[in-house]
């Protein structure tokens, strides 16, 4: 695992009213797979059945099979790409997750983390639900099929009003295909077209691998139905201010899609100027940790006028499950993944830079490596600010208390690394980069909670599970058990 990055989330696709429905959505998985690796479903329907396979692995290890493909018929399919940021990594926990409710079959595919999910689950259980996984989605699926609302649709929106949290959710019934995003829009959700076909997605990516066109993003707390009259939307949420995830420009989509009306590719070039003129380095070669830290490192090359170049190289054939062979070798650690370009780096005062520092181990062996390969000095530029606060919205990031930056200040952490010199982007200078003026801390234009600790919906679990550990601290410390 890289402990630098946060991990992914995952993804989500679903086509309407083509009948390569499955093929076409297992494409769209592959190229949304850098949103999550560890497993991968479809669900399909061919207008009389719902058909489903699950897997734990890759898409191409699964979804290349002209078997499996061959027995997801039908015209409507609904896929997830899976990382678990709740539940194990288990088959019963891959999504779509699918119930056979009173009004039909319903499949749900969920990109997020609810934030009340501990709480409703407990008081579903208490009242009679029989759990089948682990994961927050089925809590959905719950409060779907208790309800008595008489359509599929009118369900889904009245379960999602008992829901806190970030979500993007694309669902499949027997009439329709069903997208979501929640009311402050922070996961993303686009909508795509593929002749009268259409297409929900994470990411833009997604719709170039089949060759659709992306119409727009579906935007925060808009319901998008498509079905044999077309498509239509609807605004069931009160209106909220937007508050989509910074970080998806920073780290988490792939450079080539475009996001909220902005290319992820030129927003982190601008993020690299930006860091350029916040903090200059007197260098000679600006070298990205490779390879989330290209973009960023070719717009801080451009701003600075220091000459950018490969300096390290990655081996992209080191799968995330790749086994040790002994403990004697051990030591080698990120040279499994990457390697100095040590004819680039011999005495040469080297700017390394990096989207994010998480716990700072990763960090730590490459400017190691990189001395080893004989730099001269070695300064370190982050194209994000210090992440001090863990994510509760869908993103893997450890507890507060492994976050380097929550526990040291930036000369701290540049001792800890080893580095000449650390800086980070500001957050005023994250929001200039992909498109505001600055932060407005009355009004954030992003969710940049894991910076600044400002989480835009209340925590009901995570505050419930601090208020149990202070609780359980005060009975140990009085000394009753």
């Amino acid at each position: 695992m890289d402990d630098d990055h946060p991990r992914e989330e995952c993804g989500v696709f679903a086509v309407w009213g083509h009948p390569d429905a499955a093929a076409l959505t297992a494409l769209g998985l592959h190229a949304l797979q850098h949103r999550g690796q560890e497993a991968a479903g479809i669900v399909s329907f061919d207008g009389q059945a719902f058909h489903a396979h699950r897997a734990v692995g890759l898409i191409g290890d699964t979804f290349s099979k002209p078997a499996v493909i061959a027995g997801l018929p039908g015209h409507a399919a609904v896929g997830h790409t899976r990382y678990a940021t709740t539940g194990a990594s288990m088959l019963r926990n891959v999504q779509p997750l699918f119930a056979d409710l009173a009004t039909g079959g319903f499949a749900l595919g969920h990109n997020g983390n609810l934030t009340n999910a501990r709480s409703l689950r407990q008081r579903l259980a208490a009242e009679g639900c029989l759990f089948q996984s682990t994961t927050d989605t089925e809590v959905i699926i719950h409060l779907l099929a208790r309800s008595r609302q008489p359509a599929p649709l009118d369900r889904l929106i009245e379960a999602l009003g008992e829901i806190e949290g970030a979500w993007s959710l694309t669902a499949l019934c027997d009439d329709a295909v069903i997208g979501v995003r929640d009311p402050l829009g922070v996961r993303p959700l686009v909508l795509g077209r593929l002749g009268d076909a259409f297409i929900l997605a994470s990411e833009t990516c997604a719709l170039d691998i089949i060759g659709a066109t992306a119409l727009r993003d579906v935007e925060a707390g808009e319901v998008v139905v498509a079905d044999r009259d077309g498509l239509r939307s609807l605004r069931p949420f009160a209106r909220r201010p937007r508050r989509f995830c910074v970080f998806e420009y920073v780290y988490f989509a792939r450079p080539d899609s475009s996001l909220e009306g902005r290319s992820v590719y030129e927003a982190r070039k601008a993020i690299g100027a930006e860091l350029a003129r916040e903090a200059p380095a007197a260098a000679d070669v600006v070298v990205p940790v490779p390879d989330s830290g290209v973009p960023a490192a070719i717009g801080y090359a451009q701003a600075s006028g220091i000459p950018f170049e490969l300096g390290i190289i990655r081996n992209h054939y080191v799968g995330r499950t790749f086994i040790e062979p002994s403990d004697n070798i051990r030591h080698l650690g990120v040279r499994l993944k990457h390697n100095a370009n040590a004819g680039l780096l011999t005495g040469r005062r080297v700017v390394l830079v990096d989207d994010s520092i998480v716990r700072g181990t990763t960090s730590t062996k490459i400017v190691a490596m990189v001395r080893a390969a004989g730099a001269a000095e070695v300064h370190m530029r982050i194209a994000s600010p210090p992440t001090t606060h863990s994510c509760f919205y869908g993103v893997d990031t450890p507890e507060r208390s492994q976050l380097l930056a929550a526990r040291y200040d930036v000369p701290a952490m540049a001792r800890l690394i080893g580095v000449d010199s650390l800086a980070f982007l500001s957050l005023d200078g994250l929001y200039r980069a992909v498109g505001e003026k600055r932060r407005d801390a009355q009004a954030p234009q992003f969710c940049d909670a894991c910076f600044s600790g400002d989480y835009p919906t209340r925590l009901f679990d995570a505050d419930a599970g601090q208020a149990s550990a202070q609780l359980s601290f005060l009975i140990d410390d009085a000394g009753v058990r």
